[in-house]
């Protein structure tokens, strides 16, 4: 059984085939992640599925980091950053996995993957979306009278605590 961690690698793999082949022959790139014989079919299936919605969600990742760094906009960014960024946009943006996770799982990914600048790029620009996306989280909680809001929050941080392991 793979690790949140070995899936992740994946999906950056994948979205990275996805993103040089333009978005075209899904199917092939599919078709390739059934020799990743580590994997089980339904980890494959959830490496896909965030690969190809961050993909689908690309340009909402691109424009908050040309906002964000703006002399570093999408097709001045290496290929291999560009897809660790759109990577983590879209699971912290979208998905409930830990933000702060998500962050940490970028810069390894950078590390292993990238240039020596590149953990210290990524790690730049995804605490700036950490901070937005903690503030949306605190907002949405302060305003929601039901409690619904403060409960995903608090489901999110214990995700987050059982994917690091246990809270000091």
């Amino acid at each position: 059984m793979a690790t949140p961690r070995e899936i992740r690698r994946l999906a950056f793999q994948t979205l990275y085939q996805i993103d040089a082949r333009g978005g075209e022959d899904c199917e092939v790139i599919r078709a390739g992640l059934e020799h990743a014989e580590e994997f089980t079919p339904k980890e494959r299936e959830k490496a896909l599925a965030l690969a190809e919605g961050a993909f689908t969600h690309r340009a909402d990742a691109d424009a908050e980091m040309q906002r964000l760094a703006p002399a570093w906009p999408a097709h001045r960014q290496a290929a291999v950053d560009r897809a660790i960024l759109r990577l983590a946009h879209f699971e912290m943006t979208r998905t409930g996995t830990g933000a702060k996770i998500v962050v940490n799982e970028a810069v390894e990914l950078a590390k292993k993957f990238s240039t020596d600048k590149s953990p210290a790029f990524i790690n730049g620009l995804l605490d700036k979306v950490l901070k937005r996306v903690l503030r949306e989280w605190d907002s949405v909680g302060a305003s929601t009278a039901t409690g619904t809001a403060s409960a995903t929050r608090s489901e999110t941080r214990s995700e987050t605590r059982s994917e690091s392991g246990p809270a000091a």
